[in-house]
């Protein structure tokens, strides 16, 4: 069982990780663009968890996991951030590939769907009969079918409303549809900042019913691991001490963010940010057990349940998609929240 540390922890640590020898230098993938999540990374980098491990990193926003998983398949970025999901077709389908996921970041994956009480969804017992909003590449819209078939929900009742991800949430704001399928730190937000009051606002996550699917990890080229393993470790230690600033103090994670994204609205990715923490990050899991690695058995059911979306071409073997091989032994920490 991994342990936890507190922010007062936090200098002490560093402070007993001795430097590597000569910096070396990562290019890390995002999954998306500078956003509050992301907020970790960059104080990685601005509180010197990356120097401290003798590391020089940099961060490049992509245009989602399908964008990160190639980059750090082929070498280009030896690091990188995306969804497991998605990683585990992309190996099925590339057999041999050099990537896995080395720390799971996401313990709550962020598929949701987003309704309005005023439209009539106030639960996930409200989606029969319902007209919902899907843009056909979104990786909550991707799941549903799990969501579905493991609480009996009768799709043929439900209207599918193709959308477009710019028209998603208006469509929903204007009464369009009565819910969209999303992502809990994104859909809901972009809804709320349409003007509709949070209180008509609806948010089902599939993590809490019964979808055993994990999320975003963080994921290494495996050939890059091999040769430095260290470095990897030092880089995951670097991040879980990212992730502790950033629950200890959004707002300065989201002032990171615009550092780097000055286009970025401070309150607005401030409560992104804060969603991430208290929806996807800081699980009952994790607060039991610290950050970063997976629990077999349920990785085992989210296997078969990802049978319901996809064929595979190979049976699934999930010592190809995840490694506890490079976590810190007990740095890779989770602090309460404050």
């Amino acid at each position: 069982m991994l342990n936890r540390f507190t922010p007062s922890l936090a200098a002490a640590l560093m402070a007993a990780t001795p430097a590597l020898a000569q910096d070396t230098e990562i290019q890390f993938a995002l999954d998306w663009r500078f956003e509050g999540p992301s907020a970790p990374y960059f104080l990685a980098i601005d509180n010197g968890h990356f120097a401290a491990e003798g590391l020089s990193v940099e961060v490049t926003a992509g245009e989602g996991s399908l964008d990160a998983i190639p980059k750090v398949a082929s070498g280009a970025f030896p690091m990188g951030f995306a969804d497991i999901n998605s990683l585990i077709r992309f190996l099925d389908q590339n057999p041999g590939a050099p990537v896995t996921a080395v720390m799971m970041v996401y313990d709550s994956p962020p598929f949701a769907i987003v309704g309005r009480v005023s439209q009539g969804i106030s639960g996930i017992e409200d989606l029969e009969g319902s007209i919902l909003g899907a843009p056909p590449p979104d990786g909550a819209w991707a799941q549903f079918p799990i969501l579905a078939a493991v609480n009996d929900i009768d799709v043929s009742t439900i209207t599918v409303e193709p959308v477009g991800f710019p028209t998603r949430e208006p469509m929903l704001a204007e009464g369009n549809v009565d819910s969209v399928t999303g992502f809990n730190f994104s859909s809901y937000l972009s809804l709320s900042r349409l003007g509709v009051p949070e209180e008509d606002i609806t948010t089902i996550m599939f993590s809490d019913h019964g979808v055993a699917l994990y999320g975003n990890a963080v994921i290494a080229n495996t050939d890059f691991a091999a040769a430095n393993p260290e470095a990897v470790t030092g880089a995951l230690r670097a991040i879980a001490q990212g992730w502790s600033d950033a629950i200890a103090d959004p707002a300065a994670g989201a002032a990171a963010v615009l550092e780097r994204n000055p286009a970025g609205d401070l309150e607005l990715e401030t409560r992104r940010l804060q969603l991430a923490i208290e929806g996807n990050v800081l699980t009952d899991y994790v607060m039991e057990n610290g950050m970063g690695n997976i629990d077999p058995d349920r990785m085992a059911t989210a296997l078969e349940q990802l049978r319901l979306t996809y064929e595979f071409q190979s049976e699934p073997d999930m010592s190809l998609y995840f490694t506890d091989a490079y976590l810190p032994e007990a740095e890779v920490l989770m602090i309460a929240p404050q």
